[in-house]
């Protein structure tokens, strides 16, 4: 291992921080019953006010499991869970892990293709989701190997005077369910584990697979990732020994999604490892976020910078109290400098005694493997590596290693690196190379630069990526879809800067011969997207175009786009100056 790749940033900065860490061996549930043994009385997790102890959750995640292996699910099956952070979702989670079975993690707002995709990528036998969202599973269902449909509802995790008052809101919004749907009710579920009494714990260690995350890899093309048990412990560890100011019994606010990395990994598998409390919002909008904040007394909070840009401007935040607040992370998207000093003002302001830590990290290593330490903030930099953890810059798509302050290839290697991309052997062997030294390295495909103290610099992503309001667009698989309309002779999408979701998507078309470019057809086209494409992803407008602009070698010059429509944007901006 050489000079650069083995340099440990942490060594005599922090005392309380080590350099490397043991890590427990076994499953997740494993490491979190460890905890309920220790914990029993402590919260483990709160939702809509409602508190469940350690020994509560455990208790529910052991009928869950008993159940799961009623409906015949075994070692290695994949089970689909499609909710939002809710106490249903945490306990399906571990269950799957406790009977052996691997957690496949969907976005609930998925669109019809999109889950019929990530079920049969899967293979899935399993699957459960919220009541609201029943009819894109059924009418999909068909063409998968899904056997069970289990429906769980937000009203069945809330106490008897909330659920009094969603029904009277929200529940009456919602589709009916047929009453002789082929699905399993949530508490109807919950009964099924009365017919099994033993034999559902299945022993699992580190290696083993355990959870399966959706990204887009080196190709931007969405591919399972396969993550296993000692890759969320390691994680945990981590997180925990990095934050040496944490304690058990602190409150997470819980809000990122467990169908992400960040939110999966770092808000509720770390907190539950360790001790500590997740505040579950099934549903983020700032406001919300930053009620809960204060309401809770959180001391953790995570976030993209969307959210965080959103609470300098609200006036409920004006006489808040964020005194209790002992860390405060940023990422899923770069968090600019401008925008870290307001926040940073605005913590001080509101007598937190800390500033925002940025991170760094890729889904094929669960999350951030890279953290601002809490005292050694440096402008523009995303951090340095965790305990056990290595980055080096190399030349793009090489193993050469480029010497400090060039920028390069930002490559990864630590135990929190995956298992594989799931159906695609090909581009795990891209992704995944081992090197001389003996060790496994990620290719990111994102660019950065290493300083002399291992500090890591972001530059940009390599891979052509959208990030709007924290969620991975990928604009490759967009176009698929709208080059499959018969009205779509071309498609080029974009993101454009956007001052709420850092980026916004737009689609470019060229259409085909005899199509009129009007309304009517923009409007076509954009029923079609709602049809097809998930809400996060969806283009805010269509601009038709003659024709597309090219690179020397016939590719959409999509750069070129991209720069005449911030182009408009300035003119506008000065425009509305003067």
């Amino acid at each position: 291992m050489n000079e650069i790749t083995a340099r440990t940033p942490w060594e005599g900065r922090t005392e309380d921080i080590p350099l490397h860490l043991e890590y427990p061996d076994g499953s997740m549930f494993d490491a979190v019953g460890r905890t309920a043994e220790r914990y029993p009385d402590y919260t483990a997790f709160t939702f809509m006010g409602r508190k469940t102890s350690y020994r509560q959750m455990i208790a529910e995640i052991e009928r869950c499991a008993r159940a799961l292996r009623t409906i015949g699910v075994r070692e290695n099956d994949r089970v689909t869970i499609a909710l939002p952070n809710c106490p249903q979702a945490v306990c399906m989670f571990y269950a799957v892990n406790l009977v052996g079975a691997v957690a496949n993690m969907v976005h609930p707002l998925s669109a019809e293709k999109e889950i019929e995709f990530y079920l049969n990528e899967s293979e899935s036998v399993t699957a459960i989701t919220l009541d609201q969202f029943y009819h894109k599973f059924e009418s999909v269902r068909s063409n998968t190997k899904v056997v069970n449909i289990i429906i769980a509802s937000v009203k069945d995790a809330l106490s008897q005077p909330l659920k009094a008052g969603y029904m009277l809101t929200e529940g009456r919004k919602l589709k009916k369910i047929p009453k002789d749907a082929p699905v399993i009710r949530w508490n109807d579920f919950l009964k099924l584990s009365r017919a099994c009494f033993y034999n559902y714990k299945v022993s699992r260690g580190r290696d083993d697979p355990a959870v399966i995350l959706y990204s887009g890899g080196t190709t931007g093309k969405t591919k399972g990732i396969v993550l296993t048990n000692g890759n969320f412990t390691a994680l945990g560890a981590q997180v925990v020994a990095t934050n040496p100011m944490f304690r058990p019994g602190d409150k997470m606010l819980s809000a990122m999604p467990m169908f992400h990395g960040f939110g999966l990994g770092v808000c509720i598998h770390t907190m539950l490892q360790v001790g500590g409390c997740c505040i579950l919002i099934p549903r983020v909008n700032p406001k919300d976020y930053a009620k809960q904040v204060v309401k809770n007394r959180c001391n953790f909070i995570a976030g993209v910078p969307t959210l965080y840009e959103a609470m300098l401007r609200m006036k409920s935040m004006e006489n808040a109290d964020l005194s209790s607040l002992k860390g405060v992370f940023s990422g899923g998207d770069s968090l600019s400098i401008e925008l870290k000093k307001k926040f940073d003002k605005f913590l001080y302001d509101h007598k937190a005694a800390i500033q925002v830590r940025e991170g760094y990290g890729t889904t094929e290593t669960v999350t951030a493997c890279c953290l601002t330490p809490p005292h050694l903030f440096k402008e523009g930099s995303i951090g340095v590596p965790f305990p056990d953890t290595y980055i080096k810059i190399v030349e793009p798509g090489t193993d050469r290693e480029l010497p400090y302050g060039q920028e390069g290839e930002i490559l990864l290697a630590g135990p929190t690196v995956m298992k594989e991309y799931m159906n695609h052997p090909e581009e795990t062997a891209q992704t995944l190379r081992r090197h001389a030294d003996g060790l496994t390295w990620v290719y990111t495909g994102d660019l950065g630069v290493m300083d002399e103290e291992g500090f890591i610099y972001f530059r940009g992503r390599a891979k052509r990526m959208i990030i709007s309001s924290g969620y991975n667009v990928y604009p490759g698989q967009l176009e698929n879809i709208l080059d499959a309309h018969e009205l779509v002779q071309m498609s080029c999408v974009i993101g454009v800067p956007d001052p709420y979701r850092m980026q916004k998507v737009k689609a470019f078309i060229k259409l085909a011969a005899g199509v009129p470019a009007n309304d009517e057809t923009k409007e076509t086209l954009l029923a079609y997207c709602r049809r097809n494409i998930a809400k996060y992803a969806m283009p805010y407008d269509i601009e038709f175009r003659d024709d597309m602009p090219k690179t020397l070698v016939g590719k959409v010059a999509y750069r070129e786009l991209e720069e005449q429509e911030l182009t408009k944007i300035r003119a506008a901006e000065e425009t509305a100056a003067e």
